[in-house]
């Protein structure tokens, strides 16, 4: 079995480079400065505890490989470059599996038109690409939670190759046929990343926040979509992830904040608080506090603004008159 990483940012990098230090057969996929470093001197992945430079084979674009079928690809783009890096893949084999390590829950369904074997992996990885050739996992000695079940439901041995796989190179991983409500609560989660980059790390405990949470409750609840409890996220988290400053660092915030940071010109929130958003149009249910960070997070991306721009009050002033 060989690992594609196609996208080996932050998640893609450190789940890669962890895979490749434990011998498994990986190549990446990263373009621009990020791929040529790596090619160059290697992919310097960073923890807690210690460093380790790997050197596996990468590409610029997927289309440079020829895919079989022990190819398993790990997409691990962010949700606005789905489509785009699946397109990559049309020369693959008609049943390539792909596997989604991203956050939201629309990639599975872009990737169930394109071949019947999807998976879903709810990421729980505090992770940080900044610089060309690194990346940081910011938890130790566990690098993160890498469950894995079938689209949209179930699970098969594929499933568990992959889960074995990622519980032998630093994760904890679990088989999950059910894997799906777990991507759903971690929706909710991230429904703080636009808040976050929008105003640094303030924004994760602003009312904001809640009142963004409170919408999506009521528009999941009228949609009828099964989310785990949060105990149930709670129980499965348990004391795994700790985070710790890294080179002496701590971790400046999310996949949000990070492409600002790295004044990337987009960002997710069309797949994470844009979820609610169209769940609630759908449905009747009025989003308002989801539809301003949505819309502020893309105006700060298209216009290169860097993290942190705006104060929780300034935000929370561009709301419609009488939003609860």
């Amino acid at each position: 079995m060989r690992f594609v990483v196609l996208g080996a940012g932050a998640i893609g990098g450190v789940v890669g480079g962890r895979l490749v230090e434990h011998g498994h057969d990986v190549v990446l996929v990263a373009r621009g400065d990020h791929g040529a470093a790596i090619a160059a001197d290697g992919l310097l992945v960073r923890s807690p505890d210690r460093e380790v430079r790997v050197h596996p084979p990468v590409v610029e674009h997927a289309s440079e490989l020829t895919l079989g079928h022990g190819d398993v690809v790990l997409l691990a783009v962010k949700g606005q470059d789905t489509r785009a890096a699946l397109d990559t893949l049309v020369e693959g084999p008609a049943d390539l599996p792909v596997v989604c390590l991203q956050n939201g829950v629309d990639n599975e369904r872009q990737a169930l038109r394109r071949t019947a074997r999807v998976y879903a992996v709810p990421v729980m990885l505090p992770a940080t690409h900044l610089v060309p050739g690194v990346v940081d996992a910011s938890s130790a000695p566990v690098t993160g939670i890498l469950d894995v079940g079938r689209y949209p439901r179930g699970e098969d041995d594929l499933c568990h190759a992959v889960s074995a796989a990622f519980g032998a190179s630093g994760f904890s991983s679990l088989v999950n046929a059910d894997v799906m409500r777990f991507k759903w609560s971690k929706l909710l989660m991230n429904l703080g990343n636009a808040l976050e980059a929008a105003c640094g790390p303030v924004g994760r405990t602003d009312p904001l926040y809640r009142a963004a949470r409170a919408e999506a409750d009521a528009v999941l609840a009228a949609a009828g979509v099964d989310v785990a409890t949060d105990e149930e996220d709670a129980a499965r988290r348990g004391d795994l992830i700790s985070i710790r400053p890294v080179a002496g660092e701590r971790r400046g915030g999310g996949s949000s904040w990070q492409s600002l940071a790295r004044g990337s010109g987009s960002i997710e929130a069309d797949l994470l608080n844009g979820e609610i958003v169209l769940l609630g149009r759908l449905h009747g249910v009025p989003t308002p506090v989801n539809e301003l960070l949505q819309r502020t997070a893309n105006d700060l991306a298209r216009r290169s603004a860097p993290p942190a721009s705006l104060t929780p009050e300034e935000l929370a002033s561009r709301l419609p008159p009488g939003t609860p």
